[in-house]
């Protein structure tokens, strides 16, 4: 594919910096640059020229974008998305719907970090754009109403999610949802993709561990907080307890502080950074609490935002120190256990098994070798997938937010699935294994999707 496939019509082309284009004078770091005159000023909290001013426009980026891959679009790439940025915050192009349509349509995947030879940082750049988004964009009126009960109802209030969590276990259990799927209105009104994302709700929520400490089995080698986070309490508690089991089987003390709560990964993403700072300062405070070796979690997307916090709060002189040394301390669970050592499992899987590398794992965090590390030790095959590292299309909430567009990423992917022969797929994010186990489906394949510590509970013993 080209990398100069097509941009839109009345948008320069961004294949080199506007020679008008310059940095404002004086201007902070998370500010917009000045308009020019008689140009409107965009909304405050944009990125500034500081990070935007890296990026050379060599188009590396754009094999490795996945949304350019499907789309063919230049102002679907992070090249392009980078280019608009700079013509809203120069006032050149208007923050309205085309702005707002290709940046939503960004995974926040940072593949284009991998591949970039400048060190474009563009995973705080896109965030910061869509801060930017909502200060000066109006949405439409359901889908302001639904991110505003989502982000700031839902996810932040654990009484909340868990009402919410009842409610969609009795439709799910109560023959509901079978009904509906088989009436056909799920497909009349366009949803019945996303009622396949929908994430089997748990008999048994994991908030009633929140606040306990599990003691290491044998001698004891550390000492770790665990982050419970949000929806794998009331949809992945099993893998919540496969995580703790693993770690006490393998002499860690556990503790799972009281009082912890969402740590505003998806605030962040969808450019809610307000509200995202709330959640990383209450977070510090619990989680600094207590003498911990590591704070850990089993969910890359979590970890990648927690690991981010300093940058988060880099203009709060209360917090900037704190969150430094919380980020010292957060630790991915395979990365942890990587560091430390696993002990010899009571069984082997004996298996093949294919890593998906998550992208906040991989590519965020720079963390490719450990889950692979630990499968081998409990006696997996591994197989390797073509383009392991690219995104399958789940990025949070974008395979709702954005459902047309995932799914043609998750076709290939699955296409690469397919292309090798594997007993399972194992990952290390629930995000990524709700939509594998979406694919899996659609395909008809009979092939398990588990999370690496899933497999090493079994190797334990436990499951």
């Amino acid at each position: 594919m080209s990398e100069t496939t097509a941009f839109e019509p009345g948008v320069p082309s961004p294949h080199m910096h506007d020679p008008d284009l310059h940095p404002p004078v004086g201007a902070a770091k998370d500010a917009p640059s000045s308009a020019p005159q008689g140009a409107k000023a965009a909304p405050p909290g944009g990125p500034s020229w500081e990070l935007l001013s890296t990026c050379v426009h060599c188009g590396l980026c754009l094999n490795h974008c996945p949304t350019y891959k499907v789309l063919g679009m230049e102002m679907d790439s992070p090249r392009g998305r980078i280019y608009q940025m700079l013509q809203v915050n120069e006032g050149k192009m208007a923050l309205g719907e085309t702005f707002v349509q290709h940046i939503d349509r960004c995974l926040g995947c940072v593949a284009c970090e991998i591949a970039c030879p400048s060190g474009v940082k563009y995973g705080r750049i896109v965030e910061r754009a869509r801060a930017q988004i909502e200060q000066g964009y109006k949405r439409p009126f359901v889908q302001r109403t639904l991110r505003s009960f989502f982000y700031n109802k839902v996810i932040p209030n654990f009484r909340t999610l868990s009402l919410v969590a009842r409610l969609m276990r009795f439709y799910q259990r109560s023959g509901m949802q079978t009904l509906v799927r088989k009436s056909g209105l799920l497909k009349l009104l366009g949803v019945a993709d996303l009622d396949k994302l929908s994430p089997q709700i748990d008999k048994e929520f994991f908030f009633d561990e929140i606040g306990k400490v599990f003691p290491a089995v044998g001698e004891k080698r550390g000492q770790v907080a665990f982050v419970a986070g949000c929806i794998n309490n009331v949809a992945f508690s099993h893998l919540n307890r496969a995580t703790v089991n693993v770690l006490t089987q393998n002499g860690i003390e556990v503790h799972i502080p009281a009082g912890q709560g969402c740590c505003g990964a998806l605030h962040a993403h969808a450019g809610l950074r307000e509200e995202a700072r709330e959640l990383a300062r209450h977070n510090i405070d619990i989680f600094l609490g207590g003498e911990y070796d590591a704070i850990v979690t089993n969910a890359a997307g979590c970890g990648s935002n927690m690991k981010e916090y300093d940058d988060l709060l880099e203009n709060d002189p209360a917090y900037l120190g704190r969150a430094k040394e919380f980020k010292a301390r957060m630790k991915d669970v395979t990365e942890y256990l990587a560091a430390v050592g696993l002990r010899p499992p009571k069984r082997k899987i004996g298996q093949k098994v294919a890593y998906q590398d998550p992208c906040h794992l991989a590519n965020a965090q720079r963390i490719r070798t450990q889950p692979r590390e630990l499968l081998a030790a409990i006696g997996c095959e591994l197989v390797e997938l073509p383009h392991p590292d690219q995104c399958c299309g789940s990025a949070g909430v974008y395979n709702v937010a954005q459902n047309e567009l995932s799914m043609k990423i998750l076709e290939k992917k699955m296409e690469d699935v397919t292309s090798v022969s594997t007993d399972m797929l194992a990952t290390a994010n629930v995000g990524c294994m709700i939509q594998l186990r979406a694919g899996v489906e659609e395909r008809g394949l009979k092939l398990p999707v588990k999370h690496v510590m899933e497999l090493l509970d079994e190797a334990y013993g436990s499951s």
